[in-house]
């Protein structure tokens, strides 16, 4: 009996690693707040690592403008929230590049990455999700409550967005 409670409690204790499948989002226009009328499209999916790191790949073609950064934000559909993890970044502005290490955004195409705890910034104080806080921020994306942004010149607030989720349909919009 005492076997089957630490066992239990074992498997509750520890962090969300390497819990679930991969995490996707389908990105379109029509998910940006407000909505854009883009032709453009893309795909994210990110695997969760055991050892604290998460690898995604981002995929998205038919910008109507200059791509400038992509980001995960944390915030539920058809609400902005802040940037916590930056995807890939340009030159295009100076405050585009992103912190050390962000990769560079293709015109269209495919960027991978990696990111840890260490790149996970917080959210305001009032959102509750610290910097660093990689476990929380894996939660968030699970349940939908996170999304990836492309941003473009001819879209700053972001050109095509999707909801991150464990099974890649929150909040997706069908055109």
């Amino acid at each position: 009996m005492k076997k089957i409670a630490i066992l239990a409690m074992c498997a509750f204790a520890g962090p969300a690693f390497a819990q679930g499948g991969p995490l996707r989002a389908s990105l379109t226009g029509y998910e940006e707040v407000p909505a854009v009328s883009s032709r453009a499209d893309g795909e994210f999916e990110a695997r969760v690592n055991a050892n604290g790191t998460v690898d995604y790949t981002l995929a998205y073609a038919g910008l109507q403008g200059s791509v400038t950064m992509a980001h995960i934000h944390f915030a539920q559909k058809s609400v902005n929230g802040p940037i916590i993890i930056w995807l890939c970044g340009t030159s295009s502005a100076p405050t585009t590049l992103g912190p050390p290490g962000t990769p560079t955004c293709p015109a269209s195409g495919t960027v991978s990455g990696s990111f840890s705890a260490a790149n996970v910034a917080a959210s305001p104080p009032t959102q509750q999700l610290a910097a660093n806080d990689l476990e929380a921020l894996i939660a968030a994306m699970r349940a939908g409550a996170a999304y990836v942004n492309v941003h473009s010149s001819i879209s700053p607030g972001g050109e095509i967005r999707g909801q991150v989720s464990d099974n890649g349909t929150a909040g997706q919009v069908t055109r």
